[in-house]
């Protein structure tokens, strides 16, 4: 049936959601956004933009505001407990190369930018969530946590992997599958002593620490633990318990690992998250439908997060876009989108297990190798172990819809 308006419900306003309705304000719909925190999240971890994402900014002219906002990241340093440089790998220059990527921005800062770009045509609403959807065969009335029930044509979940409205409507059908490792990001005082390179300690007992720049003054780090859990766990739980679990775990680590642990305990935001993927076996379930992490989360090891939530965005509102049904529309989003997403979910072999050894041996093990491949002669086939499948899809050109 062919749909009766144009009014969508986009669930969550991190970088899929505010993206897809930039995309849906330029041909013709009236979209809201509903995100259950008090206001725009601005913090976060360094993202990279690659490859069919980068395109998707060009198109929507933003590349240049994006690269103005970038973190000043430099490249990829692994070192040893002494601080001292074991193997380096410096930023790629082109759309898709490299382990730090040519346009490397926070998360937050990317929000920030796509809401501007859609303020005035889209609908903010903060502080809510959803909590009940009905479908029909002319929409979905919807029911909030705070506001009352509206109707809408479609409705969108973008609210990321541990996504609510994909458990309303999806139910268990979408599987989070656990790469068996667990991160904690925070924001800790850059120091004189601090540079502009991404640095990555490992130590025994399948353990990291890293430090990477921003461009606002201060440092992103994380402690990632490799862990025996069948299921990630998406909830950000009690921080308290979380800064001890962190000091059990990493107080004799080495490195800056107690420079960090201090940082956590003043740290204003501080969360941690079982890194997982998402694999759902449909993106769409009658009008509502499924984008960014919320649909194909890839894990943040995978550096491919941020350009599929562009990319699917894109090519989803196009497809509503360019067919009247909206059932058409999502099964020619998941034709265009699912060869991508297969690419980009296909990790290398023993990720992210090989980068987090558990024994001493394997550490020095990783780090000889690393040395290896930061060497002239295998430099450049180096690159290509630190390059996601950024490429790995033919964007249409919806251009003659608006």
């Amino acid at each position: 049936m062919a749909i009766s308006h144009r009014r969508v419900l986009i669930c969550g306003a991190s970088i899929a959601g505010p993206a897809l309705a930039y995309w849906l304000n330029r041909y013709g719909y009236e979209t809201v956004i509903v995100e259950r925190a008090r206001g725009l999240r601005t913090g976060g971890q360094n993202v990279d933009v690659r490859g069919a994402g980068r395109e998707v900014l060009r198109r929507m002219d933003l590349e240049s505001a994006v690269r103005a906002a970038t973190t000043g990241e430099v490249g990829t340093r692994f070192v040893g407990r002494d601080g001292r440089t074991v193997a380096e790998f410096p930023a790629g220059r082109g759309d898709s190369d490299g382990a730090t990527a040519e346009l490397e921005i926070l998360r937050g800062d990317l929000a920030e930018l796509l809401v501007e770009r859609t303020a005035g045509r889209t609908e903010y609403r903060f502080g809510d969530r959803v909590t009940g959807v009905d479908q029909d065969a002319d929409g979905v009335v919807v029911r909030f946590e705070r506001a009352r029930e509206e109707r809408f044509a479609l409705v969108i979940a973008a609210d990321g992997i541990g996504s609510r409205t994909r458990g309303l409507v999806f139910g268990d059908e979408p599987q989070i599958r656990s790469l068996g490792l667990e991160t904690t990001y925070g924001t800790i005082p850059r120091t004189a002593a601090d540079d502009d390179w991404w640095r990555w300690y490992s130590a025994p007992g399948g353990r990291s620490i890293t430090l990477r720049p921003d461009p606002h003054g201060t440092i992103r780090a994380t402690m990632s633990v490799v862990t025996d859990r069948e299921r990630p766990r998406t909830d950000r739980g009690d921080v308290d318990a979380q800064r001890r679990r962190l000091r059990e775990t990493f107080a004799d680590a080495g490195w800056e690992a107690a420079r960090v642990l201090d940082g956590f305990d003043r740290a204003e935001e501080l969360y941690t998250d079982a890194i997982g993927q998402v694999r759902a076996p449909r993106w769409s379930n009658g009008r509502v439908a499924l984008v960014g992490d919320a649909a194909y989360c890839a894990s943040p090891v995978s550096g491919m997060g941020t350009s599929l939530a562009l990319a699917g965005a894109y090519v989803l509102a196009g497809e509503l876009a360019a067919h009247v049904d909206h059932r058409d529309a999502f099964r020619g989003y998941e034709r265009v989108m699912r060869p991508y997403v297969a690419q980009a979910q296909s990790l290398p072999p023993g990720t992210p297990r090989l980068a987090n050894p558990t024994s001493r041996l394997g550490v020095g093990v990783f780090r000889g190798v690393l040395w290896v491949a930061s060497t002239p002669v295998v430099a450049r086939l180096a690159s290509g172990l630190f390059t996601p499948p950024a490429d790995a899809v033919e964007l249409p050109d919806y251009a003659h819809l608006e």
